[in-house]
């Protein structure tokens, strides 16, 4: 269809559209009326195959290319390709090691504007999204979409090596790592390595001394969270883990196991003095003490 004469913008660019809501002007009408769209909330671009609907028809088109799986940008430098020429551009500043976007309160630089846009709210304490379901607000769109799969029970990653399911890709690179069995997290005192940073940051405790949790019903404190709600147990008096063979219950999951190995038969503690084998690393080292 041959294009209307109307769709031509004015010489020397003029821009007689005016928006009548916040003063933008544009060239061409029908940009006009697509602005408009973004005051009224319309969406009139709806994907045929998932519930994604949006403003613009060249955001449908690159909406589209997450079920066709169409990349068309790529990268000259390494394997890396995109579905927009703008994340190309961003993408090239990995190599180029430019990061033109800084933060005026602290030394912040970054290659996206957006990330510079999340990392000042880090200053503001601005928490724009809301959960519309509870009251969960954060700083990141994409947190906020990883949040609401706690509502919907949606896990879209999947591990190729076994049955896990998680809400986010995030998620899933740190499971990978029980396959793999990397460890990229290393204490700068000791040879201790882990698969989390947050395990790094607990261990690090050891070295620091720190105890961060603390009881509310007797002086324990320590530095995991874990050890304190499994502590308070011991005022609670509360037995979660139940075996499902007898009567039996407990207050941690390890001495559940430990109960499990007479139901097996299993004793997978093994003395080197003799023939003795026990269920526990506990028994064993009571046992130690005769040949001692």
């Amino acid at each position: 269809m041959e294009s209307s004469h109307l769709d031509v913008p004015p010489a020397g660019r003029e821009k007689p559209y005016a928006c009548d809501t916040c003063g933008h002007r544009f060239a061409i009408e029908k940009h006009l009326q697509t602005h408009m769209l973004i005051h009224t909330g319309e969406k009139p671009y709806a994907c045929d195959i998932c519930f994604y609907s949006c403003s613009k028809l060249s955001c449908m088109k690159v909406h589209f290319q997450t079920h066709t799986g169409e990349k068309p940008y790529a990268c000259d430098t390494c394997d890396y390709r995109c579905t927009q020429l703008s994340r190309l551009k961003s993408h090239k500043r990995i190599h180029t090691g430019e990061k033109p976007y800084a933060c005026d309160t602290c030394d912040y630089r970054c290659r996206h504007l957006s990330s510079l846009k999340t990392h000042i709210r880090t200053h503001t304490g601005e928490k724009p999204y809301v959960c519309d379901i509870c009251s969960y607000l954060c700083s990141h769109l994409s947190r906020l979409k990883v949040h609401f799969r706690t509502h919907s029970g949606e896990k879209p990653y999947a591990c190729d090596k076994g049955e896990y399911k998680c809400t986010s890709s995030k998620q899933l690179k740190r499971h990978k790592r029980i396959h793999t069995g990397e460890k990229p997290y290393a204490c700068d005192t000791c040879d201790y390595r882990c698969a989390q940073l947050s395990n790094l940051k607990t261990h690090m405790r050891t070295h620091t001394g720190d105890k961060l949790y603390a009881c509310d019903a007797c002086d324990y404190r320590c530095s995991k969270v874990a050890k304190l709600k499994r502590h308070k147990r011991i005022h609670t008096g509360e037995q979660p883990y139940v075996c499902d063979i007898c009567s039996y219950s407990c207050s941690h999951l390890s001495r559940l196991n430990v109960h499990l190995r007479t139901h097996s038969g299993e004793k997978p503690y093994a003395c080197d003095k003799c023939e003795y084998k026990c269920t526990s690393y506990k028994a064993l080292k009571q046992h130690k003490g005769i040949h001692t």
